[in-house]
C-alpha cells in the first residue's frame, strides 16, 4: 500500500528546499528567507492588517525589488507601471481576485479574463465617462451632498449636547452610497436619512465592512479561502452583517425591478439587462458597486475631512478660493488648491493601500538587471509609491500646494500617483468618484461646516488589507 503521508512529506520538503535553493527561478531577487520558503508570510501580514508596511521593510532592506513568497515579487519603481498595467492591456489578474466574487458571479473588479469582462464594462462604460458625469450626475451629486451636510448638522447638535466626538465615517459613507445609488441605479439608497427613519443606522455598512474584510485573507487559494470563510461563519457568525447584506438585497431587489420596468433607462442594472444577462448577475454587480462606491469615497472624503480640522490654515484657502471664484459646477474641477486638497487626500488616504497583483505573461519582464519569469505574481503598491521620499518631499505631511502648478509638480509625482490603480483595470468609477469628492468639498467648506472643529487623534490607524479598514471603524472630530 502507497504511504500517502510519507509521500506528501517528502513532496512538500522537496518543495520547500528548492524555494531556498540556487535552482527556483527567482534566486537571484533579494528578499529574506521566510517569503522565499512560504507564502505564509505574506498571508499572516494580510491577515494582521500590516503588510504595506512590512513590504515597504523589505524594500528598505533589499531595494526596489523583492521577494515577497515563493512566487511573487514586488517593484518598487513607478517606471514599471505601464507595463505591468497599461501596455497591450497589462497583464492578467491571478485567480485569487476570484475571492472578491459576488453570489457566485464573477464581477467587473474580480474578473480576471478580459473575454468576461470586455461586453460587461462596454455595456456600462457611458455612465463613467466625464461628459455623461457632467450632463447627468451633477444635480444628483449636489443633493447627496446637501443630505450630507444636513445630517453632518443634525449630528453635530447630537454630539455638542452629549460631548462626544462625531465620527465622521459613516456620514462620508452614507453621503457616497446615496451619490453612487441616484446616478448609476436610479433609485438613491437613502442612507443620509437613516437617522431619521427606522430602516436601520448605516444599514448597508455591515455589508461593506464584511466585504472589506476579505481582504485580510483574499491571497489564500479558492479553496482554502471557502474554507475558511465557512469555518468563520460557522464558529463566529456575524449578525449584523448578516442583517446588512439582507437589507442591501432587498434594496437591490427593487432596483432590478425598477430597472426592468423602465427599460428605456440609461441605469447601470438596465444597462446590464438589455445586455443579456442574468438579473442575479446584475444585481451582484450592483452589490459590488455598493461596496466599492461606498468605502474607497467615504474613506477618501473623511481623511480629507480629517486633513482640513487638522490644519485649519488649509481649510481658509480651500474657503477663500470657493468663495472668491464661486465656480459653476463645470469651473469646479480646474480650482488649483482644491485640485491639490483633493489629491493630497487621495495620496495619503490609502482606502487601497496594498498590492495590485498581477501574473507575469509568457514574454517575462525585465527590471533592473532581473528578469522576472512567467507566472510570477508581480505587484506594485499604492502605498509605496505615494510614499516615495525621493518623489514626494515630506512624504507623509498633507501639502495641498505641492500640486499647484506654480511648483511645479513632476511627471515623477503624476506617474506615482495611482489612488485608482492604473491601467485598463483601473477603477472604472473613477471620474464618479472624483466628481463626488469635488462636489461633496465645495458644499462642505462653501457652507462652512469643518470650522472650529478638532481632531481627537493626530493620525487614522488603518488595518492595511485591500480596501483599508480604519481601526475601531471611527474617525472622530471632536465638536467645539
Amino acid at each position: 500500500m502507497p504511504d500517502f503521508p510519507s509521500q506528501i512529506s517528502a513532496f512538500l520538503l522537496g518543495r520547500s528546499i528548492y524555494r531556498i535553493s540556487p535552482l527556483h527561478r527567482l534566486h537571484g531577487i533579494p528578499g529574506p528567507f521566510l517569503p522565499r520558503f512560504s507564502s505564509a508570510w505574506l498571508n499572516y501580514h494580510a491577515f494582521i492588517g500590516d503588510e504595506s508596511t512590512a513590504v515597504h521593510a523589505l524594500h528598505e532592506q533589499y531595494g526596489p525589488i523583492v521577494r515577497t513568497g515563493p512566487n511573487s515579487v514586488d517593484i518598487a519603481d513607478g517606471s514599471v507601471l505601464n507595463t505591468v498595467y497599461l501596455d497591450k492591456g497589462g497583464f492578467a489578474k491571478p485567480e485569487f481576485y476570484h475571492n472578491f466574487d459576488i453570489d457566485g458571479h464573477v464581477t467587473l473588479f474580480s474578473s480576471t479574463h478580459s473575454a468576461y469582462r470586455g461586453p460587461r464594462a462596454k455595456a456600462v462604460l457611458p455612465l463613467f465617462s466625464t461628459g455623461n458625469i457632467r450632463s447627468d450626475a451633477t444635480h444628483l451629486l449636489e443633493a447627496a451632498a446637501r443630505s450630507f451636510t444636513k445630517r453632518l448638522d443634525r449630528e453635530v447638535g447630537r454630539h455638542r449636547a452629549s460631548g462626544d466626538p462625531l465620527n465622521i465615517l459613516p456620514l462620508a459613507r452614507g453621503f457616497a452610497l446615496d451619490a453612487v445609488s441616484s446616478y448609476l441605479f436610479d433609485y438613491n439608497y437613502g442612507a443620509c436619512e437613516e437617522d431619521q427613519n427606522d430602516s436601520g443606522h448605516g444599514s448597508a455598512f455591515g455589508m461593506v465592512d464584511a466585504f472589506v474584510a476579505v481582504g485580510q485573507s483574499w491571497y489564500l487559494s479558492s479553496w482554502l479561502f471557502k474554507l475558511y470563510e465557512w469555518t468563520l461563519s460557522a464558529l463566529l457568525p456575524d449578525v449584523q452583517a448578516t442583517q446588512s447584506i439582507r437589507h442591501v438585497d432587498d434594496f437591490l431587489e427593487l432596483v432590478v425591478a425598477h430597472a426592468k420596468k423602465n427599460e428605456g433607462s440609461s441605469s447601470f442594472p438596465s444597462r446590464l439587462l438589455r445586455a443579456g444577462y442574468s438579473e442575479s448577475e446584475v444585481a451582484a454587480q450592483c452589490k459590488d458597486l455598493i461596496f466599492a462606491g461606498t468605502d474607497s469615497t467615504a474613506m477618501n472624503l473623511a481623511t480629507i475631512c480629517f486633513m482640513l480640522v487638522k490644519f485649519p490654515h488649509k481649510y481658509e484657502l480651500l474657503r477663500q478660493e470657493l468663495l472668491s471664484s464661486n465656480p459653476s459646477d463645470e469651473d469646479l474641477q480646474s480650482l488649483p488648491y482644491l485640485q491639490g486638497v483633493i489629491k493630497e487626500g487621495l495620496r495619503l488616504s490609502m482606502a487601497n493601500p496594498s498590492r495590485l497583483p498581477r501574473v507575469v505573461p509568457a514574454t517575462g519582464l525585465r527590471y533592473g538587471g532581473f528578469v522576472v519569469p512567467k507566472n510570477t505574481i508581480v505587484s506594485c503598491t499604492p502605498y509605496e509609491l505615494h510614499l516615495d521620499p525621493a518623489v514626494f518631499a515630506d512624504p507623509l505631511a498633507f501639502t495641498p500646494e505641492r500640486w499647484l502648478p506654480e511648483n511645479n509638480p513632476t511627471d515623477a509625482m503624476r506617474q506615482n500617483f495611482i489612488p485608482f490603480g492604473h491601467g485598463i483595470r483601473q477603477c472604472i468609477a473613477r471620474n464618479l468618484a472624483t466628481a463626488e469628492l469635488f462636489k461633496a468639498l465645495s458644499v462642505l467648506v462653501m457652507e462652512d461646516k469643518l470650522r472650529g472643529w478638532r481632531n481627537v487623534e493626530d493620525a487614522i490607524p488603518i488595518k492595511q488589507w485591500f480596501n483599508s479598514h480604519v481601526v475601531g471603524d471611527k474617525i472622530e472630530l471632536q465638536v467645539i
